[in-house]
């Protein structure tokens, strides 16, 4: 078994793990936004070599303005979101966060320094992570750049993360989703909101009434599943809870939108790739497995990281011992 590594080291080994592609800067983030429907936009995210990922956002036009479901961690992603509100014409209102990892958070604070009166609505996990993880981390991230040893990629990844700490009473939101999900109408926008847990011990996601878009956050993410706080388990149900959902597509936290069809078999790999994590097989073995399973939703190019991502996850979150397999479980 794999010694445990402290959660902010886990997340740079990854960052250097993968990806690739270009760095885009914010007017190559703002001309890579795409429409999905009639008042409904989105900003891919984006996941680069030596960089730590910005998460998809999406971006919905209401009858009172501009709601953005995740707000990156960069600077560039969230510059573009404020020159899409810019070139709407149109005040930003409301920022709904799926899960409290800086990739899909981070960038609350550059939205709500930009925009006076913004309302942000989260989960209860989001603010417990404000309070208690976020610091937990900042220790570990001062510790690595008080250590010489580390390279200086790292330490232009620690930078960027200790910024967001220093503001992250801006990352807190303003309004808890709990409970049974509900609809909700920000910003004039219909859409209806939910908590499930796998991800990050209480995970939004938030379903487009106009649009028929589901935006599931770290639930799916391409070319792996994303387990630093996931319990696999509670994911797995979450998934078939979502699949239950009267939605048309979905939106991942990091890949292309999918159809049913296509969240149909990324459930069936998910599957499949937990019963190989907790066999006897090599996980390269499991590795190759998830990449067949997935087929031509795996993005072009990302094969070569896949096997080495999985490994990193099946030796540290997969194959552990029981207590440290529950450790982000809920209930």
């Amino acid at each position: 078994m794999s010694p445990r590594l402290p959660q902010a080291t886990c997340l740079l080994a990854l960052a250097l793990l993968c990806c690739s592609g270009e760095r885009l800067s914010a007017a190559g983030r703002e001309a890579s936004i795409v429409p999905l429907a009639d008042g409904a936009w989105l900003l891919p995210g984006t996941f680069e070599r030596g960089r730590q990922p910005d998460g998809n956002s999406l971006l919905l036009q209401g009858p009172k303005g501009l709601v953005v479901v995740d707000t990156g961690r960069h600077a560039e992603h969230s510059a573009a979101v404020l020159a899409w509100a810019q070139q709407r014409a149109q005040p930003l209102r409301v920022v709904i966060n799926t899960h409290w990892h800086l990739d899909h958070l981070g960038g609350n604070a550059a939205l709500r320094a930009a925009t006076p009166g913004l309302r942000v609505l989260a989960s209860a996990a989001v603010r417990d992570a404000v309070a208690t993880r976020m610091p937990a981390s900042e220790v570990e991230l001062k510790g690595l750049l008080a250590d010489p040893a580390t390279d200086a990629t790292t330490r232009r990844i620690v930078d960027i993360d200790l910024a967001l700490y220093a503001v992250r009473e801006a990352l807190r939101p303003d309004e808890l989703i709990a409970g049974a999900p509900q609809d909700l109408a920000p910003a004039g926008r219909r859409v209806q909101v939910g908590v499930e847990t796998g991800v990050s011990g209480g995970d939004v996601w938030v379903l487009d009434r106009a649009s028929g878009i589901l935006a599931v956050g770290d639930f799916v993410t391409l070319p792996v599943p994303f387990f630093d706080t996931a319990c696999a388990e509670q994911w797995r149900a979450a998934l078939a809870r979502l699949d239950a959902l009267p939605y048309e597509r979905i939106l991942p936290g990091h890949g292309p939108l999918m159809s049913r069809q296509e969240f149909g078999r990324y459930r069936l790999a998910f599957g499949r790739l937990l019963e190989c994590a907790a066999g006897p097989a090599a996980p390269a073995d499991c590795a190759a497995g998830w990449a067949a399973d997935l087929g031509p939703l795996l993005p072009a190019g990302s094969q070569r990281v896949v096997a080495g991502m999985l490994s990193h996850y099946i030796g540290q979150r997969l194959r552990v011992d029981a207590a440290e397999s529950r450790r982000f479980c809920t209930g």
